[in-house]
């Protein structure tokens, strides 16, 4: 491979890591990444995520044209193009590089640049399509969608953004699906099995998590072992029997719903027959619609769905779970699978069109226009009054993204009434339900206006003569 010599300094831009980077974290996570797994690092600069990877058992290999030229450029299940896209300044070579990093992808291409609202980081002027910044480095930013926009039009594949400023582009179309699937579909969990009776229980688990019996090319080898002698009619009477049908009930509902949601998804990129689908998503449709072709005219008017304001409205007013103002819903990430499945498709559509963080706390949907924001507030069960670390927001209708951080501001926003944030049966929303009502019989609720930031809600502290003591409100004393 000829090096081209380069009129930027990029090798300036290659830092020193002693974790992981935040793609190489993801891809860890999202695409189970395990020991023996090949994984190229392709533009691996100081080689940091190299060598973590290799610590965790992967089989990895790193290359940079700077760096590690000696490094070794081979075929890869997984390959990492790591903020290198960002740092070339010449559009024709970007290119190219993405085009060598998706020869060597036996399985899946992770692809990360920086994003435009990084700009006021970043000391430099304009030049080309980007910034020539003081130490004469190249950067490229791009916008939300954009890249995975860029990355589709290179590769020729439908690609996925796994978060903000990262995409996923899978060689096949079944393991692009599969991904999709985890991201909405629990998958089942099978105990351990070392004789008949604990793998019969480990199928009443399954049943009772998914809603319907599993099939035989389901089940891990073991339990296949263990029962092969029951005919399937005895084995479906048994499991049966020992299952709760009030759990079996309620997870044939959320089943069905999480497959109209996934089918609802799957239009973005174009549906495929049914024969396209991860095994798991086919034996639901069979299992909850009369047919394909049924469940994917269902899926069809539930996206339709997402553009009735006035059905949207009545969807978060009537949720269990969350928090209705006038002009959005506002839901803790753990009461997300609470809501109604139209509002869970409405945050999906959004992860897919800009990808979501991977640190937040509370999701905002809009419903006064199409807008979704999620807040991260990484205190949130331990701070009786969170503050808020950071916003990633995008709307809809114009894709368009924006990124607020608050770790400088002295003045941060803050969270009040915690529980209304949660289904009403989360363990915690008793204990923050109290110090609501504590706080309202304090009078610190009288002037909302002004307790929205750390310095107004001191204040209204001090004036009520109130502190806090974790969760709980006490009189202030002389000595604070």
């Amino acid at each position: 491979m000829t090096q081209q010599l380069w009129s930027s300094q990029r090798h300036q831009t290659a830092i020193g890591r002693v974790g992981l980077s935040l793609p190489a974290r993801r891809a860890l996570g999202d695409l189970r990444l395990e020991p023996g797994r090949k994984v190229l690092d392709y533009g691996c600069g100081r080689g940091g995520d190299v060598r973590v990877l290799q610590q965790l058992g992967l089989d990895v290999t790193g290359w940079d044209p700077a760096h590690f030229p000696e490094g070794l450029l081979r075929l890869a299940d997984v390959v990492l193009l790591t903020y290198v896209l960002n740092v070339i300044e010449d559009p024709a070579e970007r290119r190219q590089t993405l085009l060598r990093a998706w020869e060597l992808t036996g399985s899946v291409l992770v692809v990360s640049a920086r994003l435009r609202w990084e700009r006021n980081q970043i000391k430099g002027t304009e030049h080309g399509d980007g910034i020539l910044t003081q130490r004469r480095t190249f950067q490229h930013l791009y916008a939300a969608g954009e890249l995975r926009d860029y990355v589709e039009a290179t590769t020729g594949v439908r690609c996925v953004s796994a978060a903000p400023g990262i995409v996923y582009a899978f060689k096949d179309d079944e393991a692009r699906l599969s991904y999709l699937a985890r991201q909405i579909v629990p998958e089942g969990e099978w105990l351990a099995s070392e004789d008949t009776a604990s793998a019969i229980a480990s199928v009443v688990g399954h049943l009772e998590q998914r809603g319907r019996m599993p099939q035989l090319e389901e089940m891990p080898q073991s339990i296949i072992s263990l029962l092969g002698h029951l005919r399937p009619a005895e084995l479906k009477r048994l499991t049966e029997k020992a299952a709760d049908p009030v759990k079996v009930e309620r997870s044939a509902e959320r089943g069905a719903l999480d497959t109209l949601q996934f089918l609802a998804l799957e239009l973005f990129h174009g549906r495929g027959p049914v024969t396209s689908l991860p095994l798991p998503i086919q034996l639901d449709i069979r299992a909850f619609f009369p047919s394909y072709t049924e469940a994917c005219q269902r899926a069809d008017r539930l996206l339709f769905k997402l553009r009735d304001d006035a059905y949207v409205r009545r969807a978060m007013n009537g949720s269990i779970a969350g928090k209705f103002t006038a002009t959005a819903l506002y839901v803790h990430r753990r009461a997300l699978h609470r809501v109604p499945t139209v509002l869970r498709l409405y945050e999906q559509c959004a992860s897919i069109a800009a990808g979501r963080p991977g640190e937040w706390s509370v999701v905002k949907l809009r419903h006064q226009g199409r807008g979704v924001s999620w807040l991260d507030y990484p205190d949130f069960d331990i701070d009786p009054h969170p503050r808020l670390a950071a916003s990633y927001a995008v709307d809809l209708k114009t894709l368009k993204s924006s990124f607020t951080s608050y770790a400088d501001s002295t003045n941060r926003p803050l969270l009040h009434r915690k529980h209304e944030f949660l289904a009403e049966d989360d363990p915690d929303a008793p204990k923050y339900r109290r110090l609501t009502d504590a706080e309202v019989r304090a009078g610190l609720y009288e002037s909302p206006h002004l307790i929205g930031t750390e310095e107004g809600w001191e204040r209204e502290l001090v004036r009520c003569e109130r502190e806090l003591r974790g969760h709980r409100l006490v009189r202030r004393t002389a000595s604070t």
